[in-house]
């Protein structure tokens, strides 16, 4: 890690281009385990039955609480600025979607 870091103490972090680019989505599913956290980014589109993960990361449970108070942080300091972020009544969501398991 130390090549990783200069004498500052900052990291060198590299942002590729298609990365940089983003994905979009609107429904997050969140699982955990003993060991890890896992976060799935899904686009689902109204009138489609059908919607795919777009991304998963994986994280330790140390690293979602840092996520979380980070994230807090962030909606503070956006809602001071621009006004409180409203939370719209939403339709629910079903969650029969992806392979069922069989025993």
């Amino acid at each position: 890690m130390e090549e990783n870091q200069n004498k500052d103490g900052q990291i060198n972090i590299e942002l590729d281009q298609d990365v940089a680019e983003g994905t979009y989505s609107n429904l997050a599913i969140i699982n955990h385990s003993m060991s890890e956290f896992i976060v799935d980014f899904i686009n689902i589109m109204p009138g489609v039955p059908k919607a795919k993960v777009k991304s998963r990361i994986i994280l330790t449970p140390q690293h979602a609480k840092r996520l979380v108070q980070a994230l807090a942080d962030n909606v503070r300091k956006f809602e001071q600025q621009h006004g409180e972020i409203k939370d719209y009544e939403q339709p629910p969501i079903p969650m029969n979607f992806g392979p069922t398991g069989q025993a």
